[in-house]
């Protein structure tokens, strides 16, 4: 037998003695986590182990109180340690249940998110003192590095640590114990490895058969490049989206343990992995954090070209993300289910051509969005957004080629994505904004468009679906004179049934649209 491999097999034997070790501890602070169910028709079922139902809506207290379990209050000075949120957590709980027999310093970047600090803080008390340093998880390692060194604290790693491992393989020895099993695959998600490779050894001991797939997200896939390198090697930079699994540098140990356990590695991208959240919210109204959904997106993402697995094991590894967040995932789900697409149409600019251009694509399609400024006197390019499945959009695609429509795929560009379009207001003679409200369905503001686009010029478009009821758009007209102008605000008036209200934006509101002058505050 080969040395490295002699290692590994040494390693994995430990572990697995940590996890039969971690049993008889963990269950002091906290329940065993529910097994749930999705029946995909005409596709697997999908076994979800609910880690967002546990005490910290996450799986860390499992490892972090395991490791601080095993301490000898009398002899330890205190314990430190640095996380990006929820192992902090985790240490809060153990620090708390121990009711301050140690010092207990945990280390954070500056920009976690302020629920997870707030977290921390309520389930550690006084137990816990919170340091905030630098924008990098690794700058909190380093750290608290530097403050075990000092104060011969023990630092309770948040994956490299076999006590650790011991502790989250629970979630595996609670799966086993279910009587569910077996399972064709398991898709674990991957910061740095610490829940991957406890609980792979758990459930490859108990399911020889089955096919282990890590899943990593695309900017920041330290375990696939040090499987690559063959051995741990640190990323340039980390994409943060999935924050609880933002890692540079794989650990030591479970770099030797991923490497035997896992049988294939998997990225996907913020989008596919915001896909994934929706999958969960429509199926069971759960809303995890993004790095909860890695390991679903990761069979999502890949399914078309892996084996036909028929049961399929899931973690939702955590719950604990900052509400504003949601924003980003709404939008970016869509591009990652790939229903959503962002096109630039090419017109002639004139009255008319865009509400014929509306008119026509939304008979085909579902418009979701709709972005436009007038920046040329002969040429307009409208960006709109549609929901479609694949197959239909590539009909759609396909005839409006036919047609003669000039168009280019903009999704996922940084423009797009930031709405960042622009208005020429030198090529305005009177204009005029509404801010539009109507009834969300297919339609409904069409009448008052068509009406609209006879009597003047569309300049300016920003429309985007909220999932409301009621639909709103900001619509900036243009006439040739101030009696044109007229004229539509009585058709305007006339139509309020049609649009269910309207209000004009005011000179100072208009000039700040315009970039005019005059542009600052009503008051």
């Amino acid at each position: 037998m080969a040395k490295e491999d002699q290692t590994s097999d040494e390693l994995l034997s430990r572990l697995r003695d940590e996890i039969l070790g971690a049993r008889a501890r963990v269950y002091e602070v906290g329940k065993p986590t529910p097994l749930e169910t999705i029946e995909i028709e005409d596709g697997p079922t999908i076994y979800l182990k609910r880690e967002d139902l546990s005490p910290m809506h996450a799986y860390k207290w499992r490892g972090a109180y395991n490791r601080m379990a095993m301490l000898d209050p009398e002899k330890t000075r205190g314990v430190v340690a640095a996380s990006a949120g929820n192992h902090a957590q985790g240490v809060a709980i153990a620090a708390a249940k121990f009711g301050g027999c140690f010092e207990t310093k945990i280390f954070m970047p500056l920009n976690t998110p302020q629920m997870k600090q707030d977290a921390v803080r309520r389930l550690g008390g006084d137990a816990v003192t919170i340091d905030l340093v630098g924008d990098r998880y690794d700058d909190s390692v380093a750290a608290a590095k530097q403050c075990a060194l000092e104060n011969d604290f023990e630092i309770i790693h948040a994956f490299d640590d076999l006590a650790v491992m011991g502790g989250q393989g629970t979630i595996a020895d609670e799966v086993v114990m279910s009587g569910e099993g077996p399972f064709d695959a398991a898709f674990l998600q991957i910061g740095g490895g610490g829940m991957a490779a406890g609980v792979a050894a758990w459930l490859k001991f108990h399911y020889p058969d089955i096919t282990i797939y890590g899943v990593e997200g695309v900017g920041q896939a330290s375990m696939k490049a040090a499987m690559e390198a063959g051995e741990p090697v640190r990323l340039d930079s980390v994409d943060v989206f999935c924050d609880g699994t933002a890692v540079a540098l794989a650990g030591d140990e479970t770099f030797k343990l991923c490497r035997g356990l896992v049988d294939e590695f998997l990225t996907v991208t913020n989008e596919e992995v915001c896909a994934a959240m929706q999958f969960l919210w429509e199926k069971k109204r759960v809303i995890p954090e993004p790095a909860g959904a890695m390991g679903l997106a990761g069979w999502s993402t890949h399914r078309d070209r892996l084996p036909p697995h028929r049961r399929v094991l899931a973690i939702v590894c955590g719950a604990n993300m900052d509400f504003a967040q949601l924003q980003r995932v709404v939008r970016a789900a869509r591009i990652g289910s790939h229903t959503r697409r962002y096109l630039c149409f090419e017109i002639e600019e004139r009255p008319g051509t865009l509400f014929q251009l509306l008119n026509e694509l939304r008979t085909r399609a579902s418009i979701v969005e709709f972005q436009y400024g007038k920046t040329d006197s002969e040429k307009a390019w409208p960006v709109i957004g549609f929901d479609s499945v694949e197959e239909s959009f590539n009909e759609l695609e396909s005839a409006w080629k036919e047609r003669g429509l000039k168009f280019e795929d903009m999704t996922g560009e940084p423009d797009i994505e930031f709405r960042a379009f622009n208005l020429d207001s030198g090529l305005l003679h009177e204009p005029l904004f509404l801010q539009i409200e109507f009834s969300e369905r297919a339609g409904a503001l069409a009448a008052f468009l068509e009406g609209a686009s006879k009597l003047s010029d569309f300049v300016y478009f920003d429309y985007q679906y909220s999932g409301e009821r009621v639909g709103r758009a900001l619509i900036g007209f243009d006439f040739p004179d101030k009696k044109a102008k007229d004229r539509f605000l009585k058709f305007a008036e006339t139509s309020r049934d049609a649009t269910r209200n309207y209000l004009s934006l005011s000179e100072a509101q208009m000039n700040r649209v315009l970039g005019r002058p005059g542009g600052g505050s009503d008051l």
